[in-house]
């Protein structure tokens, strides 16, 4: 019932090791995970799928530091991993730049280069010159934008002595309108290959998860365990299409089973 620090050869970002995750005690205990293991290698891209209820977010908090495994070992190669939520929850009373600068004043970085940093992570997600809008004067994709160059500000600060970056990402564009969410993907794609930072992605959308994903992870239903796993970087177009389809057969056959129990 561990959560440490990997301080060997850098060949994980972070591994999770018979994770089980159970909430209350007694007859009314409900058991969320169940003997997950689940390596992300350093500058990888896993999407985590399965239905609602699985326990995407419970292992993403738990990965996070946010909560604490009932039983297994999470070990992390950086001490600062960062987290993306479906809500930009951006602070309404700062400024697009000062909303990034404060991941960075966390961290203990000093004002000239907070700036500096947030102004070149800014121009990284493409809202170069916006850097003084408040949340209310962006659109929702806008928004989205800033919290992935505020988490990109914490994740990379909270790599600098050499360990790998670490994004945990939990349906961050799940709330957008379908052809926002098509051009975010492709930024957070084009941010990725020049970050190398290490992503894992929940979602519930096959399509999105292959797109992204250069390896797609499945949960079983409650309690979530690892099914199955799918290498889908780099596809062609008819392969792809097949992934997406195998994969969703996968998913079906997790959500029947769940219904039937």
């Amino acid at each position: 019932m561990t959560a440490t620090l990997e301080t060997s050869a850098m060949t994980t970002a972070v591994r999770l090791t018979g994770v089980h995750k159970s909430f209350g005690a007694g007859r009314g205990a409900v058991s969320a995970l169940e003997g997950v293991d689940l390596s992300v290698a350093p500058g990888e891209f896993v999407c985590l799928l399965g239905a609602s209820g699985c326990g995407k977010t419970t292992l993403l908090n738990l990965v996070a530091g946010l909560d604490r495994p009932t039983a297994g070992d999470i070990a992390l190669s950086t001490s600062r991993p960062a987290v993306m939520f479906q809500e930009a929850a951006l602070m309404p009373w700062l400024t697009a730049s000062r909303n990034v600068e404060l991941a960075l004043r966390f961290a203990g970085v000093r004002r000239t280069q907070r700036r500096e940093r947030a102004g070149e992570l800014l121009e990284l997600v493409r809202l170069g010159g916006l850097g003084d809008k408040r949340p209310h004067e962006l659109s929702g994709g806008m928004r989205q934008r800033v919290a992935l160059a505020r988490a990109l500000a914490s994740a990379v600060q909270g790599s600098q002595d050499g360990s790998p970056a670490l994004l945990l990402m939990d349906e961050p564009f799940s709330a957008l309108d379908a052809i926002t969410r098509d051009v975010l993907q492709g930024e957070l794609l084009r941010v990725w290959r020049s970050t190398n930072t290490a992503v894992l992605f929940v979602t519930h959308d096959v399509r999105e998860a292959v797109r992204l994903g250069q390896r797609v992870v499945l949960l079983s239903s409650r309690p979530g365990r690892v099914v199955r796993e799918w290498q889908v970087g780099d596809l062609e177009p008819s392969a792809e299409a097949a992934a997406i389809e195998e994969i969703n057969t996968s998913l079906r056959e997790v959500i029947s089973s769940h219904a039937a129990a």
